[in-house]
């Protein structure tokens, strides 16, 4: 097909807007492709939607390989769906009610409504099912940011395999990340499949595929030796380890009035931080409060915890913890609480000094096990200078994208929506799920990040709005008609730049929008009949005649 600029919506900027930081926000606004209409919510322009819809046929051609079956569920769901799955209270869900006062939720996953659907599965027979659509999500994300990194509305493809075990799930799983691998390498991105947390989706494993960029709302984390790669959120870093002091036979009250940081405790009690604990209340959906516990130098990982309880939670208010405690949030500790304790690993061993419960003191040497009894995992997050846990070498924090996040859900919504099927002795059995993600806008601006110079961006073949972009000096129209006619007889998408504008600016939009090929045909064309064809990501040119580009020109995309 032949496209002519002098027809197209293509509203192309010479400057960026005022608070893009990020490399793709700035150039996909700047080429036309997107507009912002509010805060986090983007249209996608002509240009922008050719691209985005290549980016999904390539996305729907790997699920389809993968015996993917698509569908659609809607946006607007009943609040019923997600009270029953506990999601309801996530503070990221867009909630409403209708005129007769009916709660809805807007989407940001449809777990829930694929679960619903999938109650009418009934038989072993009918095992495995894979279902996927690509639906607009919506988010009520705090601090949108970053153009198309973190916004309130968006497309996603999510999908949802369902299985009669937990083997049949690590098949369905392994089916989907070997899809992802063929969509990104087909998109030409560069990402990592890494360990993640699966946070308030639910589930006992995920993997996160990470695009590493310049800019980027997730943080890749590699060690030196290439022997470990993770999400930030899921990295199992090694701190140093603390220095403390001498042993006590058993906890000593000590006195710390005005104390407000561990900082302020570690020096007045001459303390290294590290041999200090935090403590974090929170209030699960159910209403119970439990007590996180990570070391005083550490922050709490919030995602890891919610892996651990396996439900979403909230802070607890101060009326809370004073109520359940008996003093303020800055002197809690776990001796002698009538709550569930969740600590980090590394208080496994050890004597720290804690919060005593008590308004304006703490507790030196208390020892898990012996003061205190807890359910120990990994909820600390890493921090700068921890060790790589697989070798002890050096791990390095890098930008990236998330494109995709795939999870293992096992029965987590299967179990509260009675998703159920018949066996082959027709016993009931809860269906196994798994569930997987994959952006279009996401992977549109992690291309960008990856694939752009000082002139624009530099798109690949396969997700290129055009495969060809002709500019056409004043007065060669019918030479320009003649070389688009050519390209498209050789199976091209071309956009032909038939303006009335002055070369500069044709030549400078034309590297801002980035197809493969520059097609100039300029004065010499009225010469020798040719025209130069410009590689956009090498820069090597080539004159060729008008009459053989159909031949040519293809072999070299």
């Amino acid at each position: 097909m032949i496209a002519r600029a002098s027809q197209l919506f293509l509203p192309t900027l010479r400057e960026p807007p005022a608070d893009a930081e990020a490399a793709s926000h700035k150039l996909l606004v700047r080429g036309g492709f997107i507009r912002q209409v509010g805060a986090g919510i983007f249209s996608f322009l002509p240009l922008g939607w050719r691209v985005h819809q290549k980016v999904v046929q390539i996305i729907r051609e790997e699920m389809d390989a993968i015996g993917g079956q698509e569908m659609l569920c809607p946006v607007l769901t009943p609040a019923e769906l997600w009270q029953t799955s506990g999601r309801y209270g996530i503070p990221e869900v867009f909630k409403f009610n209708d005129r007769s006062g009916r709660p809805f939720v807007l989407a940001l996953s449809h777990e829930e409504t694929f679960t619903f659907h999938a109650r009418e599965l009934q038989s072993y027979k009918q095992l495995p099912q894979i279902l996927y659509h690509f639906s607009t999500k919506e988010r009520d994300e705090p601090r949108p940011r970053g153009g198309l990194l973190r916004v309130r509305e968006f497309i996603m493809k999510d999908s949802y395999s369902f299985d009669r075990d937990r083997e049949g799930l690590d098949r369905s799983f392994d089916l989907h990340a070997g899809a992802y691998r063929r969509i990104f390498d087909r998109c030409s991105l560069e990402t990592y499949e890494v360990l993640a947390e699966s946070g308030f989706m639910g589930g006992r494993e995920s993997w996160d595929y990470l695009a590493p960029t310049g800019s980027g709302g997730n943080e890749l984390v590699r060690c030196e030796n290439g022997d470990y790669a993770a999400d930030r959120e899921a990295a199992r870093g090694v701190p140093r380890k603390p220095e403390f002091p001498d042993s006590l036979a058993k906890p000593a009250e000590v006195e710390t009035p005005g104390v407000a940081t561990i900082d302020d405790l570690a020096e007045l009690l001459r303390v290294d931080a590290a041999a200090t604990s935090k403590a974090m209340p929170v209030v699960m959906t159910d209403g119970s409060l439990i007590l996180g516990l990570v070391r005083g130098d550490d922050k709490l990982n919030e995602e890891k915890l919610m892996s651990v309880l396996g439900r979403g939670f909230r802070p607890a208010t101060d009326e809370e913890i004073r109520a359940t405690f008996g003093a303020g949030g800055g002197s809690l500790g776990p001796v002698g609480v009538q709550v569930e304790v969740v600590a980090d690993d590394q208080l496994r061993e050890g004597q720290y000094v804690t919060g005593a419960n008590r308004d304006g003191w703490h507790l030196r040497g208390v020892e898990a096990g012996r003061d205190f009894a807890a359910e120990f995992a990994d909820i600390r997050q890493m921090a700068d200078g921890d060790r790589c846990p697989e070798c002890g070498g050096a791990l390095t924090t890098h930008p990236a994208i998330e494109v995709g996040h795939i999870f293992k859900l096992e029965t987590y919504y299967s179990e509260p929506f009675g998703a159920t099927y018949l066996d082959e002795n027709g016993h009931e059995q809860l269906l196994v799920m798994g569930s997987y993600g994959v952006g279009p806008a996401r992977a549109i601006a992690a291309i960008v990040e990856q694939h752009h110079d000082e002139h624009g961006i530099v798109w690949p073949a396969s997700v290129a709005p055009y495969d060809a972009h002709v500019v056409t000096l004043p007065g060669l129209e019918s030479q320009g008609e003649e070389a688009a006619a050519a390209l498209e007889a050789g199976a091209l998408d071309v956009l032909l730049d038939d303006r009335d504008q002055r070369a500069g600016e044709k030549f400078a939009d034309a590297d801002l929008i980035g197809c493969p090929l520059r097609v100039t045909v300029g004065k010499k064309t009225l010469d020798d009949g040719a025209v130069d064809v410009r590689d956009r990501a090498t820069g090597d040119e080539d004159r060729v005649p008008i009459s053989e580009l159909a031949g040519k020109v293809p072999a070299a995309t």
